[in-house]
């Protein structure tokens, strides 16, 4: 009855939460008292639940007694099937009361309202890092101790968490069963389809404190805001250089092994990076599937439409500390640096000429290999730059 009037008579003495069994609050008080008495006969993990280690023990026997009567996939538990088919139906039951955001599921409200309250519980003993969520906490020490727990059994490649281990098994088998109902994109993701879709929506709900700029997504925001603090916690062990992201050191590490694994059906050219091959691709489909809304121009990246929009609006938020000289780009400035350190990186290894961009030593290796790439359609005459051949096209213009 306890359930029809509410009522909630027994109170945690140690945080004063409510409880309408008295066997749910003594299942509580083992979280503060940190008391696990239940342990898995095969790994040796603990629990406060004897259904938990019940749950955990499927692991161990792969058995995946729920079944999906939509689309056949299994699950260990009846609560995870139930969460499940809430894509099917779109149900979105839980709703923030703050900023109307609707979730699937409770836990996920929970853990959406410390958006809103800024709290941040979880301590790092290490770096001090704050989190939101003691599984986020649980993750990031794994960076600390080098953890890498879960492995594929394709390619033995190892991830700190099983949910990184279960998205990287499905460029194994191609799945992608998450598609936007727009345009039909297909993602591997449920989280990959819902950020494509803010781009048809034009929603960006993420925005800097600092300069009001706004993003689709948490993470990129949280990468944005490195740009204010100037910190780069991730340094390369090779060459010392250091970046704002971990993606961007596992970029640049391949400069050192020199690795391409994507190539290209096409032409072959080789890739270091998937994204690049897909760019690439582009060349040989021609298509430039993204659009200026001012001036129509077509790009086959939204990166270079973004960079052009700052033509429109003129807006040059990178600005020089040493001469206060101001740039559209990151990139920009970046290199303009160079001349106040005089440093230029990019060695020829022909004759060791240096430059203070790779694309201005990639110009200058046409010399040696004798390549001229660029060629006039009016005289056939070849060019190693295309700036060269740009010059030479107002003679033929009078």
């Amino acid at each position: 009855m306890l359930i029809h009037t509410g009522e909630r008579p027994f109170s945690c003495k140690v945080c004063n939460k409510t409880f309408t069994r008295s066997s749910n609050l003594k299942s509580h008080m083992l979280i503060h008292t940190g008391e696990r008495p239940f342990s898995c006969k095969v790994c040796n993990k603990k629990f406060t639940l004897s259904s938990t280690l019940k749950s955990h023990m499927l692991i161990h026997t792969g058995e995946s007694p729920f079944s999906c009567k939509v689309c056949n996939k299994k699950f260990t538990l009846f609560s995870t099937l139930k969460s499940h088919m809430l894509i099917h139906t779109c149900e979105r039951p839980f709703s923030c009361k703050i900023c109307g955001k609707k979730c699937t599921q409770s836990s996920n409200l929970k853990r959406h309202m410390l958006i809103h309250t800024g709290e941040s519980p979880f301590i790092c003993k290490v770096c001090s890092k704050k989190f939101t969520l003691s599984s986020s906490l649980k993750s990031h020490v794994l960076i600390h101790t080098g953890e890498r727990p879960f492995s594929c059994k394709v390619c033995n490649k190892t991830f700190t968490q099983s949910a990184s281990l279960k998205s990287h098994m499905l460029i194994h088998t191609g799945e992608s069963p998450f598609i936007c109902k727009v345009c039909s994109k297909k993602f591997t993701l449920s989280s990959s389809l819902k950020s494509h879709m803010l781009i048809h929506t034009g929603e960006r709900p993420f925005s800097c404190k600092v300069c009001n700029k706004t993003f689709t997504q948490s993470g990129s925001l949280k990468s944005h805001m490195l740009i204010h603090t100037g910190e780069s916690p991730f340094i390369c062990k090779v060459c010392s250089k250091k970046f704002t992201q971990s993606s961007n050191l596992k970029s640049h590490m391949l400069i050192h092994t020199g690795e391409r694994a994507f190539s290209c059906k096409v032409c072959s050219k080789k890739f270091t990076l998937s994204s690049s091959l897909k760019s690439h691709m582009l060349i040989h489909t021609g298509e430039r599937p993204f659009s200026c809304k001012v001036c129509n121009m077509k790009f086959t990246q939204s990166s270079n439409l973004k960079s052009h929009m700052l033509v429109h609006t003129g807006e040059s938020p990178f600005s020089c500390k040493v001469c206060n000289k101001k740039f559209t780009w990151s990139s920009s400035l970046k290199c303009h640096m160079l001349i106040h350190t005089g440093e230029r990186p990019f060695i020829c290894n022909v004759c060791n000429k240096k430059f203070t961009q790779s694309c201005n030593l990639k110009s200058h290796m046409l010399i040696h290999t004798g390549e001229t790439p660029f060629s006039c359609k009016v005289c056939n005459k070849t060019f190693t730059q295309s700036a060269n051949l740009k010059r030479h096209m107002l003679i033929h213009k009078g």
